[in-house]
């Protein structure tokens, strides 16, 4: 009866470490694939920049680099797709559609994951520089004016009134071990003028 007993206990911490090793391997997985993606999305990009449009990453993906996107402060160097879904975002930041293009007059909205690509959010600040490069390989600096958590059952895009304003938007909080709840964590940034 011992030996059973022991074996039973055996087996179960044998499950234990392997379901925990399992959880471990999907999150380094993810972020693994986060980054790999960016690895491809910078060869499309490259495409991009030299007159190419919709220049996929890979044969099946149905997005493409529209804009690239640096915050020098915090060492972020990421390119931004076309689309807002979450197939979309596992890959990099992406455009929501109905917005402005990262860059033009109006207000372009950038969605990305809180575990991955936007993870860096939690720590901009105001006045922090965000620097975004567009299709033409021009460059529009942005300025950090705050930061917000909203609810999206509540809350609503406002418009731009002729400015060019860029939203970053990712899930809130950040560290929640459950995902798709309603709070969202946005940082509002203007364009600067040249001087």
């Amino acid at each position: 009866m011992q030996n059973n007993k022991s074996l039973s206990l055996k087996l179960a911490a044998v499950l234990l470490l392997g379901l925990g090793l399992w959880q471990l391997g999907g999150g380094f997985y993810i972020k693994a694939k986060a980054v790999l993606a960016q690895i491809l999305v910078a060869e499309a990009w490259s495409e991009t920049l030299a007159g190419h449009e919709e220049v996929r990453p890979w044969p099946w993906a149905d997005t493409w680099p529209i804009a690239r996107l640096k915050v020098p402060e915090h060492g972020i160097d990421l390119y931004v797709l076309e689309g807002g879904s979450g197939r979309t975002l596992a890959f990099g930041p992406g455009h929501v559609e109905s917005t402005a293009l990262p860059g033009e007059v109006g207000h372009a909205v950038l969605g990305g994951h809180r575990d991955t690509h936007f993870s860096f959010l939690r720590d901009i600040g105001e006045n922090t520089e965000i620097l975004v490069q567009r299709t033409d390989g021009s460059w529009q600096s942005y300025q950090v004016r705050q930061t917000s958590i909203i609810d999206t059952r509540e809350a609503r895009l406002l418009p731009s009134h002729g400015r060019t304003a860029l939203t970053l938007v990712t899930c809130y909080p950040f560290d929640a071990l459950t995902t798709n709840g309603p709070l969202r964590y946005l940082v509002f940034a203007e364009a600067q003028m040249d001087n």
